[in-house]
């Protein structure tokens, strides 16, 4: 019979030399820990900014079996750096596997919300499998470009015409693929601001600290791992911004924004093939374009990775709670209702609650986010029931 599991709580960079030779030879050419998120880099940085933020260290029998870096909301747990963290799980042996139940419990949660993860699960009313698409580029840029157009190749003549009609309207047409400039990246924050306004999705700058999170992994010296700032300019005016998070061979393509002047061109594709061209010259060899959704990303992509999203939570807990419940001050807004609704809806309910559980991390500040995507989400869904836009609210407090 199994030993039991005990848990001890260290600094997100706190880990000895020993121990960050342990979580980087279990990450080590497992595809389930392919990602820069598994570094150990991106704890300890995410760790100083993050709010909450936690390494919880498994053991068994006194000995390390299992790391998870996460971070607290009350009595709620979720990944460290969430709402920004696209992939998570325990590092562990493979004997060692966790499931996220097992996890909650251990951290004597109330529940733990997740967006990607990579470790045993099972479907469940409020957890459910997704997909992430990703290139690899085994051979290298050339064998790997060649193929994609030979496959598509009408998709791929349409972006050689939109830079052609790019540099021809607006200018000679140029890739920074590492920029430091501060003002490019200021200038993609308050884009991608403006298009969470424009459609009232929960904006997750507004916090503070998720930029300030992005500035610091872009601040990274180790030119092996951190976040890259990617520029497209037309006439030496930029036109299209895209951060990546690169650890080692692995680049993930995270966050775009493009002017508006610049759109019939395609410049975040464009800027994107010619990001993958550069860094694959450097030895990367998977670029992942997270989530599946966008029609263009099967263009790009020949390879896929399951993951699970939603919330592990308690027998029992799974139960529906109206808004005033919630504007009381009820906090984890994902781990109660999600029976409430079905399909599609569901999943956008628990997304976006689960943004403003991680973003905000003060009750008047849920009360004002909570307030505003229950009203965008009602004003979209008047021909729903009422129940069925109303925001759940949390027990985790």
């Amino acid at each position: 019979m199994d030993r039991p599991i005990s848990v001890d709580y260290i600094g997100t960079d706190g880990l000895s030399a020993s121990e960050r030779a342990l979580w980087l030879g279990w990450t080590a050419g497992r595809a389930d820990y392919e990602s820069p998120f598994f570094h150990p880099d991106f704890t300890a940085i995410a760790g100083q900014i993050a709010p909450g933020a936690r390494l919880a260290v498994f053991h068994r029998a006194g000995e390390i079996v299992g790391f998870f870096p996460h971070q607290r909301r009350g009595r709620a747990a979720q990944p460290l750096g969430a709402p920004i963290n696209d992939y998570h799980g325990v590092i562990s042996a493979p004997k060692e596997a966790l499931a996220i139940d097992e996890v909650t419990s251990l951290l004597g949660a109330r529940s733990l919300t997740v967006t990607g993860w990579t470790g045993p699960a099972r479907a469940s009313q409020a957890l459910t499998s997704a997909r992430t698409l990703i290139a690899d580029l085994p051979q290298g840029w050339d064998a790997y470009i060649r193929d994609r157009r030979a496959a598509f190749s009408k998709f791929f003549k349409d972006k050689d015409r939109s830079h052609r009609s790019m540099e021809r309207d607006l200018g000679a047409v140029r890739v920074d693929v590492e920029t430091a400039a501060p003002e490019h990246f200021d200038r993609l924050i308050e884009l991608k601001q403006e298009q969470y306004h424009r459609s009232r999705r929960h904006d997750i700058f507004d916090c503070g600290w998720t930029a300030d999170l992005l500035r610091a992994l872009k601040a990274n010296p180790d030119p092996a791992f951190g976040v890259r700032l990617a520029v497209l300019s037309a006439d030496d005016r930029p036109m299209a911004y895209e951060l990546g998070l690169q650890g080692g061979n692995h680049y993930h393509f995270w966050i775009p924004a493009y002017e508006a002047e610049a759109s019939r061109y395609s410049p975040g594709m464009l800027l994107s093939m010619d990001t993958m061209q550069a860094r694959a010259a450097h030895g990367v060899r998977r670029f992942d374009f997270g989530f599946e959704g966008e029609a263009y990303k099967k263009y790009f992509c020949n390879d896929t990775r399951e993951v699970w999203e939603g919330a592990s939570l308690p027998a029992g807990l799974m139960q529906a709670v109206n808004l005033a419940a919630t504007l009381a001050g009820a906090t984890s807004a994902i781990e109660a209702g999600a029976g409430l609704v079905s399909g599609s809806l569901a999943q956008s309910v628990r997304r976006r609650w689960a943004v403003i559980d991680a973003c905000e991390t003060t009750a008047l500040g849920r009360v004002r986010a909570v307030t505003a995507a229950a009203s965008a989400m009602l004003g979209r869904n008047r021909n729903q029931p009422v129940a069925s836009a109303v925001a759940p609210g949390a027990l985790s407090t």
